[in-house]
């Protein structure tokens, strides 16, 4: 895949790069081992410094980036400025907060003596160089989520980002050098995905986190596996949308809440809800305002601020969407509404909001993710049944849950195969939450005191008695 600019709303190359060649790389992995040496020994009020100085350059060229990002994989500005938003938030969260969430923990004094110690203590210290290799659809806040905690802890990145954001790439490596880091902290490698294994393999990097798809993610963790490195991988989702009767009164709500939790980013996120499973009771009315919600979305420029659904990222993405889509009608499920490009935009890579109902386990979305926005309904007689469905996937990364019975509530927290369940609203990720999955969305986890000691050495210290 070439590492071009292409506006996905109108399909044209805007810009071009070459990769880096193997001086270049050796160079950029060489400055960031020396780096870290350096830098690991800097105190957490010079990082917070650096940490919120970048923040602020963010916050002062939010409009900016913003446009990048929309031009350069589709989502609507209106997404890419609260993105940017997100992201000097969290740098600002970190900085604030990194020194007590790594600070040294003091075993019960009774179980240091028991141990044959006069004194002992565990320490955080960093790794060392983290290789980040990012995807498109959030091309910053990918980053950033790992970036910020990882810098504060005292590690170096290199950033191999997707190949379709070089310009967001880029400008992520000069916003943290502008904001004064020293030099090779933080570096964006401009390579295709060929040089991961041998990056992978370098002695002087100590980690790599990835965020993409489950292939990504299987190649990633093999060559890590094969060097014995430690790594962190967000991979892909197909999060359950789940509508008891005890949540009727709020259907309104519940409705709004599914649309915009099935189309934020176009469609195109790890933790957007896919799988809507409703009860038999609410399910007709629920089907009913969905569809009818969804299909009334503007799909168009996502310049243009009163879009709702921009363009598929890629030509490929729009392509297997619509496999998927094809596959479930041949098979029997009907299309409430969408189910095919707008014929309004024949230029660039756009695709109606579509819900599917009737869809059966013999269907390939009922297993694979659905990267846009198209929606899978499901009718379910009970909470067991609920439960079930939910969890017949793959993938673990999430779950949302309307309703208001709290037993019913104890019963999803302890049987939902997901890394979260959130109830009476969408999931959504935030710096003070842990952030991962189970079974293939992935392990480990981001953001949170969870995410900054992944990339820490967890160091146990004990002194002996007298």
């Amino acid at each position: 895949m070439p590492i071009a600019t292409v506006n996905p709303a109108t399909g044209e190359t805007l810009r071009t790069f070459d990769p880096l060649g193997p001086a270049e790389i050796e160079e950029r992995v060489a400055r960031a081992e020396s780096a870290f040496r350096a830098y690991r020994g800097t105190d957490f009020a010079s990082r917070a410094a650096l940490l919120g100085a970048a923040a602020d350059l963010l916050d002062k060229e939010r409009d900016e980036i913003a446009r990048v990002m929309t031009t350069e994989m589709g989502k609507t500005l209106t997404a890419a400025r609260a993105e940017a938003a997100k992201c000097a938030k969290a740098m600002r969260w970190y900085a604030g907060r990194a020194e007590g969430l790594l600070a040294d923990e003091h075993p019960d004094p009774a179980d240091v003596k028991d141990s044959g110690a006069e004194a002992a203590y565990v320490r955080y210290r960093p790794l060392g160089v983290v290789l980040a290799v990012m995807p498109w659809n959030f091309p910053l806040w990918q980053v950033v989520r790992f970036a910020a905690p990882a810098l504060m802890a005292g590690n170096t990145g290199l950033l191999k980002h997707a190949s379709n954001v070089p310009q967001t790439a880029l400008y992520l490596g000069d916003l943290f050098h502008r904001a004064g880091f020293p030099e090779g902290c933080f570096q964006t490698l401009l390579v295709g995905s060929g040089a991961v294994e041998d990056l992978l393999r370098d002695p002087r990097i100590a980690a790599a986190t990835l965020t993409g798809s489950e292939g990504a993610g299987r190649s990633v963790a093999a060559v890590a596996g094969d060097e014995v490195k430690k790594t962190v991988l967000e991979l892909g989702g197909s999060d359950p949308y789940i509508v008891m009767p005890s949540a009727a009164a709020e259907l309104d709500r519940a409705v709004s809440t599914a649309v915009t939790a099935r189309v934020q980013n176009n469609g195109q996120s790890c933790i957007a809800a896919k799988r809507f499973i409703v009860h038999e009771d609410v399910y007709e009315d629920f089907a009913g305002r969905f569809s009818r919600a969804m299909g009334a979305l503007r799909v168009g420029d996502p310049l243009d601020e009163s879009t709702d659904v921009g363009p598929i990222a890629t030509e490929q993405g729009r392509a297997d969407l619509e496999e998927l889509v094809q596959d479930a009608v041949s098979q029997g499920a009907e299309a409430l509404c969408g189910g095919r490009r707008p014929e309004a935009l024949p230029a660039g890579w756009f695709y109606q909001p579509t819900v599917l109902a009737g869809v059966t386990p013999e269907m390939r979305i009922h297993r694979e993710e659905a990267f846009g926005p198209v929606a899978t309904l499901y009718r379910v007689p009970d909470l067991d049944s609920a439960v079930a469905v939910a969890n017949d996937s793959p993938f673990g990364l999430s779950s949302n849950v309307w309703t208001r019975d709290e037993q019913e509530q104890a019963r999803f927290v302890r049987d939902l195969e997901a890394g979260g369940v959130f109830f009476n609203g969408m999931t959504a990720s935030h710096p003070a939450l842990p952030f991962g999955g189970v079974k293939r969305s992935g392990y480990g986890r981001e953001l949170s005191e969870h995410g900054i000691r992944e990339f820490c050495n967890v160091t146990t210290v004990w002194f002996g008695g007298s």
